[in-house]
């Protein structure tokens, strides 16, 4: 009898433990944080490189601008004073 109460004491300790005891009593999905509060465990981060685009520069044409001297705009067709 003493043999039995000591092996069903022995199988009840070792079945009690869970996962919540190997977290420090937080919870599946929790942590003890520094200052020993229960904080969820993060998402890993999954860095994904950019991808690579190949392709050639577009052409730009611009057709130069009027340049007027200082004190003067360009309207109709000609550079003309204010």
């Amino acid at each position: 009898m003493k043999y039995l109460f000591a092996a069903v004491l022995a199988l009840g300790t070792v079945a009690s433990f869970s996962a919540a005891e190997a977290a420090g009593g937080c919870g599946p999905g929790w942590h003890r944080g520094p200052y020993g509060g229960c904080q969820p465990n993060r998402r890993a981060v999954v860095v994904r490189p950019a991808p690579i685009v190949v392709a050639p520069a577009p052409v730009v044409v611009v057709r130069p601008g009027r340049v007027c001297p200082y004190g003067t705009v360009w309207r109709y067709g000609r550079c003309r004073a204010y």
